[in-house]
């Protein structure tokens, strides 16, 4: 018999108990190990059995045990002293408190999901643990964040696999009440609402929910409240679900009332309002057009008002391909917008924000992250050949400029190491090295021996064959209620056999089954007598992905034949709990995708930080972090002659280094049964990677490379009432006005012989072409560097030409200048104008450029 409704009850501690219930109200346990310890301690099973989660953990515990434990004072006292321990990691100063006093109060920190533990399931996959973990270590680094998500009732989905092996999803229903969240409530007590103006008269409401992760605050607007119609509670449903209108409106919500949230919550707690907006993808953009809005009710025109929303966003990019970018019917957009919805602010100007009004683009869409860069001056890709990548994917809004010159710059992710790094391996560290920070530690000491370092690897990989015998058997025994899973099952993977690990999302150029494309070799090199070798795997398809689907179908019924069936699992509902002890206790971390679609890759990151060797395509931040110690690279076959071809070349390459690379070096044993060579690798990775795979890291970049920058360039422009972006909104379009005029008018060189040599040096005069403006609103650039392949220009670099004021005749200027040749071979030049102003990050900025003919 099924309950009509659900929830849940929170325990009532014994007062002597109440440090537990402040402990786990705040999302730091699930990183912090000695809170995670102490409630193990309340009943191992348990603990086990609700997935770690504190909140569920004490509201199954039997009364009796919590007055047990009420009554032993040496527990009660170590749950004061981690009560005390938060409360001082929550107010001492931090690394960002160690900043000069310029650095903003608040920032803004927007993101369509957050993967922060098992037991908040609001995560499909990367983005959005890396969401988490951006916050986690913001936390740690006392950056001044403030999160804002949104709320899924059925989270992303839970994964079973049918006995003929497709994926089946469910969507559980989460009750908020049984999760670490609290309603953000108004001083009278009842609950702050969000509403946004919809057509037709309607209106969407949204309650918020928040989330303390450490430090940091996480908004998640929640639709299913009474307020609503059915049609709109469920705008909240579940993450990614739904089509474009429903897709539109949790973008609306993420954006437009996600700021809004933010600003009632800055008022009620008196924290400052963010100076700095940063979106993770572009699902959140409408925020920026919500804060234009804001600025329009203070006077300022919607120009003016995007010069200072552009100036302190912050967009980043996670997409390698136009598919996997958000774009709605541009008909559905202007609906939406003609409304109520944003006070101030005319369809067109919402549009224009998202048109892809370039070569190439369509007129009938409307672009989410053409529109994130649009309205954020500081944009970056999540590794540096994704960087490369985006600045080629997006060039058409910067016409006329080199793909170098494409204002997308990079930071690489980075993973967060107190939540994937395995609570034994920093147990080696602290009592070998002296130190729980796996990051600082210093691996390559004498003092930690290679049998510590083999030891420990080895229980890690045994922790994962327990867990992954449990995971099948119980798979196995809800399809089969009653029954008795099969003995195989508890022979399920050996731990002293090499095992390899591929776990993630599951599209088609993430290429799930390439390791399938020989099975007779790929079943020779799982049974080799000698060099065994197993394979665990995980992962989700999209519900709507098809081939997804049949990828894991086709997987799953060639790891069930009889012959592998103990070499090779599919362990169904990838997922936070899973994946920690799935990273540590692989041996090699496999990624095969397609180059170079792989944007970053973080999954790789986290098995490293635990010593995992990977062996994947040079692609995402394995492209700049490989140096033939810490794994293997596949060669990339991008000269095949077709997707079929490639696949075929990759394979064999895959399958030749398992068996002539990586299987003899795990095997080759010394004395004591230790594969010296390999420990070499597991020290050199430990050592080299784990600082620069950190989420420290990645978090102190952004804050040094773009949410400084960013500050500085919002308070330019709203300082003095917002007098510099009246005038920055000015002057672009006085620039854009004349630029049809701008002109390279003559260009004359001199100064070398009729065989240039190195050394000589090239004296040039530029005749200049302003159409009204002065000379301090452009540059005039030399560009210049070898010529090659006709007349296109490679290794280029750039030198402003000096203008000459006196020389000015109707309006044209003259400048002059001087390049050394520097290097022998091909050279060649030209020169360029483009707009200059102290206010603009980048010269292609404004996509102005006036080249010589």
């Amino acid at each position: 018999m099924k309950a009509i409704r659900r929830f849940t009850v929170r325990a009532v501690l014994p007062e002597q108990l109440g440090a537990l219930e402040e402990l786990a109200g705040n999302l730091r346990w699930s990183w912090h190990e000695p809170t995670r310890q102490l409630f193990a301690r309340i009943s191992p099973e348990l603990w086990q059995q609700t997935g770690h989660d504190p909140i569920a953990l004490l509201g199954a515990v039997d009364p009796a045990r919590l007055a047990e434990l009420a009554n032993d004072y040496g527990y009660v006292d170590w749950a004061n002293r981690l009560r005390d321990d938060l409360h001082a990691y929550l107010s001492e100063p931090r690394w960002y408190q160690g900043l000069d006093g310029t650095a903003p109060r608040s920032i803004a920190y927007f993101s369509p999901e957050f993967g922060i533990a098992a037991a908040l399931p609001q995560y499909s996959g990367g983005l959005g643990i890396l969401a988490g973990d951006h916050l986690k270590s913001a936390s740690d680094l006392g950056v001044p964040l403030v999160g804002v998500g949104l709320f899924y009732r059925s989270g992303y989905f839970s994964q079973a696999i049918s006995p003929d092996g497709w994926q089946v999803e469910s969507y559980p229903v989460l009750d908020p009440d049984g999760l670490p969240l609290a309603v953000l409530r108004q001083p009278d007590g009842t609950a702050v609402q969000i509403t946004l103006a919809l057509p037709d008269g309607r209106a969407l409401h949204a309650r918020v929910w928040q989330a303390a992760v450490g430090r940091i605050r996480l908004l998640l607007l929640d639709t299913d409240i009474p307020e609503n119609d059915d049609a709109l509670r469920s705008v909240t449903d579940r993450l990614y679900g739904g089509g474009g209108e429903h897709r539109l409106l949790q973008e609306l919500l993420l954006g437009i009332g996600g700021v809004r949230a933010i600003k009632v919550w800055a008022e009620l707690t008196g924290m400052p309002e963010p100076e700095v907006f940063h979106t993770n993808e572009g699902h959140a953009g409408f925020l920026g057009v919500e804060r234009i809005s804001d600025l329009i009710g203070e006077g300022l025109t919607f120009d003016e008002g995007l010069q200072v929303v552009r100036a302190g966003t912050v967009f980043t990019t996670h997409t390698p391909v136009a598919a996997g970018i958000d774009r709605f019917e541009r008909p559905l957009v202007e609906r939406y917008f003609s409304t109520d919805l944003l006070p101030g602010v005319q369809v067109a100007d919402v549009l224009a924000l998202g048109a892809e009004d370039y070569p190439g683009g369509s007129p009938d869409v409307f672009n989410m992250a053409v529109m994130g860069l649009r309205l954020g001056q500081h944009a970056n890709g999540v590794s540096k050949l994704h960087g490369q990548v985006s600045r080629r994917m997006f060039r058409g809004l910067w016409p006329g400029f080199d793909v170098d010159e494409v204002p997308i710059d990079s930071v690489t992710n980075g993973v967060h190491a107190p939540t994937w790094t395995d609570p034994m391996l920093r147990a080696l560290a602290e009592e070998r090295l002296g130190t729980t920070d796996t990051t600082a530690a210093d691996w390559a000491s004498g003092g930690l021996g290679d049998r510590d370092i083999w030891s420990v690897r080895t229980r890690m990989r045994e922790q994962l064959v327990g867990d992954a015998r449990r995971r099948v058997a119980d798979a196995w025994e809800k399809q089969n209620p009653g029954g008795v899973a099969p003995a195989w099952m508890s022979e399920l993977l050996d731990p002293s056999v090499l095992t390899i690990g591929f776990a993630r999302r599951v599209p088609t150029y993430k290429r799930l089954t390439l390791m399938l494309h020989d099975p007779d070799r790929l079943r020779a090199i799982l049974l080799n007598p000698e060099r065994p070798v197993q394979i665990v795997i995980a992962g989700k398809s999209h519900p709507a992905d098809e081939e997804g689907k049949r990828l894991i179908q086709k997987l799953v019924q060639f790891a069930a034949e009889p012959d592998i069936r103990t070499r090779m699992v599919f362990l169904p509902d990838y997922d936070i709990g899973m994946a920690q002890l799935l990273y540590p206790g692989t041996d090699v971390w496999l990624n095969n995708p397609l180059r170079p679609l792989e944007a970053c890759g973080t999954s790789g990151m986290k098995a490293a930080l635990n010593g995992a060797l990977n062996l994947s395509i040079l692609d995402g931040w394995w492209n700049e972090y490989y140096d033939g110690e810490n794994g293997w690279a596949i060669p990339s076959a991008d000269a095949a002659g077709d997707g079929s071809e490639r696949d075929a070349l990759e394979a064999e390459a895959l399958y030749d280094l398992i068996e002539n690379q990586i299987a003899p070096r795990f095997y080759e044993r010394n004395g004591d049964g230790v594969p010296e060579a390999w420990v070499g690798q597991i020290r050199h990775t430990l050592s080299t990677l784990s600082p620069s795979l950190s989420a420290d890291r990645m978090v102190r970049e952004y804050v040094e490379r773009m949410y400084l920058p960013a500050s500085v360039f919002e308070r330019r422009v709203s300082d003095d009432g917002y007098s510099g972006a009246r005038a920055l909104s000015a002057w672009k379009g006085r620039v854009r006005s004349a630029w049809q005029g701008v002109a390279v008018v003559h260009v004359e060189s001199g100064g070398v012989d009729a065989t240039p040599q190195v050394g000589d040096e090239l004296h040039l005069r530029a005749r200049i072409q302003l159409n009204g403006l002065t000379p301090d609103d452009v540059a005039v650039q030399v560009v210049y560097g070898r010529s090659q392949n006709g007349d296109e220009l490679t290794e280029v670099r750039i030198r402003d030409l000096e203008v000459n004021e006196e020389s000015s005749i109707g309006g044209a200027f003259e400048y002059t200048g001087t390049v050394e040749l520097g290097r022998a071979g091909s050279f060649g030049y030209t020169v360029r104008i483009v707009p200059r102003n102290d206010l603009l990050l980048s010269s292609a900025e404004l996509g102005l450029v006036a080249v010589a003919g």
